[in-house]
Parts: structure tokens; sequence; C-alpha cells
């Protein structure tokens, strides 16, 4: 049973990305009034939480939420859950979180307070997350050429 039954929706959804607590998670969903965005007062979200605590099936669940924002910018750093994932020790997890949130849409264009996009901190040897992050900007320049090709600019270029 969790330490947190006497608080709202949105301090248990913390809780239980805090605590890798996928059963709490479901309970939350399915009871409802609650704020998958919802910032601690640092300004992490649900999402951060999970991230930083290495929780997979918890980060799944948050991001099959249709109202999540998968870059959130926390107050301390400025860092979204990418950046927090680049930062994680084990390769596994990294690897891991990495490909969840970019699968999901994370961008990887985001500069934290430093100015530092989450790539930059994974480590030199992590050959696996750097290739996520190569496919991630293929894809976005296959989708931007695509747009470009098929949409409503296609006639102006053509002019």
């Amino acid at each position: 049973m969790s330490e947190d039954k006497g608080a709202n929706n949105n301090q248990r959804l913390l809780a239980a990305a805090r605590e890798d607590n996928e059963e709490l998670l479901l309970e939350i969903f399915e009871a409802g009034d609650f704020d998958i965005n919802f910032q601690d007062g640092v300004g992490n979200t649900a999402l951060h939480i999970a991230v930083q605590n290495g929780s997979a099936d918890v980060l799944e669940h948050i991001l099959s939420h249709e109202a999540c924002d998968v870059d959130p910018i926390n107050r301390i750093n400025r860092a979204t859950p990418l950046h927090l994932a680049c930062q994680l020790e084990d390769d596994g997890a990294r690897s891991y979180m990495v490909e969840s949130l970019l699968e999901a849409g994370a961008d990887t264009k985001i500069r934290d307070k430093r100015g530092e996009l989450a790539e930059s901190f994974v480590p030199p040897t992590d050959e696996e997350t750097k290739k996520l992050f190569r496919k991630a900007r293929a894809q976005i320049m296959t989708v931007s050429k695509d747009d470009i090709a098929s949409g409503e600019l296609a006639g102006f270029f053509s002019k």
C-alpha cells in the first residue's frame, strides 16, 4: 500500500513514477482527475521522475497517455526527460529510455540552461544510444523533405 493514500492524484502520479509502481499508476489512470503533465516544485513531471528512476513500465504508460507532453522543461536545469535519460549511468537503461522518448517524438534540439543538447550527455562509448539519435535525425530529415515535396509549399518551390 502506498504511503501517499491521502495525497491527491497528481501527487500520487509523481509517487508512482518515483516508486516505479505500475499498479498505483494504473489505479490513478482509472480514477482520472489528474494532470499527466503536473509538475512538482522544481518543475519535474512524472515523465522526468520515471526517466530518472529508470522506471520503464511506468514510463511506457505515461508516454501512452494522449495528453502527455514528451518535452516538459524543469525549472532547475531547464532539462527535458530526454536530457535526463542521456545522463543515466546504466547503458541499457539509458538506451531504452532514450529510444522510448525518441519514438514518442521527443525534440532532440532543445537545449538546457547551459545550452547543452540532450545528446551531448551520452557517454562517448555508448554507440547504441548515439545510433538512436542518428536515426531520429534521419527520420526528421526524411519527414521534412516529404512535407516540402508533397505539401502546400510544393507549388511555391516549382515556380
